[in-house]
Parts: structure tokens; C-alpha cells; sequence
């Protein structure tokens, strides 16, 4: 038994005597290795540098980024291919190649190959794609999109959890203090007063530029739309216009156009008069809104259920009262009416006959 032990122990020792160990490794760095495309994709798509947009591939939206701008951006950060290990050295082309066969990344192409009517080329982002049969990596006018689901913030999550206690706070908005309910009343007028004023500023730089000059500047061109950064919404100045230069016809139609209807609100634009009832009658809606509690209405509805038991009560008793004797005294008080008009009209004739005499 002991020689049996001895000779296991001496076979250990010249197995791991025996083992290299640049090219041995633990299993989980070996695990670790295999996941280093993962978290270097993870770190590229998370990097604010690297320009990405949404789209439409197979009824499913996902983000996207074009081939040449992942070039540019590896090249402006090298330092995210340290995340790669024994692999930083390879080539940008290689990264995708090797991204694409992990399925970390899917080659997309436009649905759209055609220019539209109105427009010199294809969109710079369109908003459909579709998978593209050769799954290589390629900067000339190549679309690459990302195909795993990315992890969620911190305050994204809690921002969710935060909607259902907004939401009841606004169905409790009618037993609010009445200063905290003129400081949401002002807050949210203001916030729509502002929205309504931007549009309306770039309605009009874009309709004078177009008219004017020919060109189509849209100020705060994300305003309105449904996937955009902060940092994207409130770029003021725009892009370069990419459509056709409008016909000098047509701008000047749409000149009279907007001269006629500026003639038009101004001929019919309402008076002081007017202008003070409106204003007047929404502020009366405004008070009622913000002065309503629900312990006055229990009390206006008790104070009317009050008043028809009272009223019933008086129909009730006049009734009653007119069928016990009061309809004996009416009838006597009218026969003594007739009498005394019978009587007066005798005396009248007895004064006739006395002055005949």
C-alpha cells in the first residue's frame, strides 16, 4: 500500500513537472479568452464615439454602424484592442471577421437601392435593412449590426420603476395643495409653451431660407424624432442638405402663398375685446380645475339632497293641507266674493232710482 502511494505521488509530480506553462492555462482563463470578443464588442458599443442608428432589419430593431466609421473609430482609439489580448494586433478587418463568425455582429445592406425622386443618392442611415448574403467585413458602403441585446443602465432601470409612481401622482393631482398644483400648472404650460415656440422658429427659419435662399436648414433637426441622444437632440446647427435645390417657381407660389395668409390672420385676428373675454373665460376654467376637492363635492351633493327632501316635504304638506280644509275655506271665500258683488250691484241700482225721483 505504500510503495502504491509513493509511486501516485511521484506520477503527479512528473506530470506537473512535465506541463509548459506558457502554453497551459486554467480553465476559467481559458473561459475568460473565449469572451474577450464579447466584452470588447460590449465596449465598442457602449463608446460615445463610435456613430450608430436604429433601424428596421426583419421586423426587429437594432443599431447599426457603417464599415468606415468603425475604421476611423479603431483608429482614433486603439487602446479598446488591449481588451483582446494575444489577438490586439490583428487588423480592423480581421476584428469584424472574427465578430462576425461569434454572431456578435450581423452584415446588413439597404433595402432601398435606388435613389428616391427629389434626392442626388441614397440615404447616408437608412431606416430598413436586410441581411447581406456575403458575411464579410467591408467599408464601402457596408452596414454592420449589433446582435445581442445590450445591458441596461442603472438608471434606466430605475427610471422604469419610477413611471408607475408618476402615474399615480397624477391621478392624485386633484387633492394637491393649491400652490403645488399652480407650480405644475405653470411648470408643464411652460415646458409646452417653449416646445410649440421651437417649432414654430424653425417652421419659419426653414420656410424664409427656402423661399429666399433655396436651401433647407431644419435648426434642432432631432426635435421630433423617436430614437435620438441628448447630445443628437440638441445640436442646433444642421446637416448638410443632400436634396435637389427647390424650382424657382415653385418658391415663388409658395411666397404668395404665405403672403396671402399672413393677410388673411391678420384681417381676421380678434380684438382687444374678444382677446379679454377668451382670456377671461379660459381663466374661469383654469380656477375651477384648480380649486375642485373632493370634500366639496360631497358636500354639494349632500346640500342638494337636502334640498329636495325639503322640497318634497313643502309639495307634501300643501297637499295635504289644501284636501284637509283648505278647500272648504276657499269655496266660502269665493261665495262671499259673488255675494258682496251681487249686494254692491242692488245698492247701485236703488242710487239710480233715488236720483230719477
Amino acid at each position: 500500500m505504500k510503495k502504491a502511494g509513493a509511486e501516485k505521488k511521484r506520477a503527479r509530480r512528473s506530470s506537473a513537472a512535465s506541463r509548459d506553462p506558457a502554453t497551459d492555462t486554467p480553465p476559467r482563463k481559458q473561459a475568460n479568452k473565449k469572451d474577450v470578443f464579447q466584452l470588447f464588442a460590449e465596449k465598442v458599443r457602449d463608446h460615445k464615439d463610435l456613430v450608430s442608428r436604429w433601424a428596421v432589419l426583419q421586423e426587429t430593431r437594432v443599431e447599426y454602424f457603417r464599415g468606415k466609421d468603425f475604421v476611423t473609430f479603431l483608429r482614433n482609439h486603439p487602446e479598446l484592442k488591449d481588451i483582446l489580448e494575444s489577438d490586439r494586433h490583428l487588423e480592423v478587418e480581421d476584428i469584424v471577421n472574427v465578430l462576425l463568425s461569434k454572431n456578435l455582429l450581423v452584415r446588413c445592406d439597404r433595402v432601398v437601392k435606388t435613389v428616391r425622386p427629389g434626392k442626388r443618392k441614397l440615404s447616408t442611415w437608412p431606416a430598413h435593412l436586410e441581411i447581406y448574403p456575403d458575411q464579410e467585413f467591408s467599408d464601402n458602403d457596408a452596414f454592420f449590426a449589433w446582435t445581442f441585446v445590450n445591458k441596461r443602465p442603472l438608471w434606466q432601470t430605475l427610471l422604469s420603476l419610477s413611471w408607475p409612481v408618476l402615474t399615480l401622482a397624477i391621478c392624485l393631482f386633484p387633492v394637491y395643495p393649491h400652490q403645488a398644483k399652480l407650480l405644475i400648472l405653470y411648470s408643464c404650460a411652460g415646458v409646452l409653451l417653449l416646445i410649440l415656440c421651437l417649432l414654430l422658429v424653425r417652421g419659419l427659419i426653414f420656410g424664409a431660407s427656402w423661399i429666399l435662399l433655396g436651401r433647407r436648414i431644419w435648426i434642432f433637426p432631432n426635435i421630433l424624432a423617436e430614437e435620438a441622444t441628448l447630445r443628437e437632440l440638441f445640436r442646433f446647427w444642421p446637416k448638410k442638405d443632400e436634396e435637389e435645390k427647390p424650382k424657382l417657381t415653385a418658391r415663388f407660389f409658395f411666397a404668395i402663398v404665405a403672403v396671402l395668409a399672413i393677410l388673411l390672420l391678420r384681417h381676421h385676428a380678434p380684438d382687444e375685446a374678444a382677446r379679454a373675454r377668451y382670456q377671461r373665460r379660459v381663466s374661469n376654467i383654469i380656477d375651477d380645475v384648480l380649486e375642485w376637492d373632493p370634500r366639496l363635492a360631497l358636500s354639494g351633493m349632500m346640500d342638494s339632497m337636502q334640498s329636495e327632501e325639503v322640497n318634497g316635504t313643502e309639495t307634501n304638506g300643501n297637499f295635504t293641507d289644501g284636501s284637509a280644509g283648505g278647500g272648504g275655506e276657499r269655496v266660502d271665500d269665493v261665495n262671499q266674493s259673488t255675494d258682496e258683488k251681487d249686494h254692491s250691484h242692488l245698492f247701485d241700482d236703488n242710487d239710480n232710482d233715488n236720483d230719477n225721483i
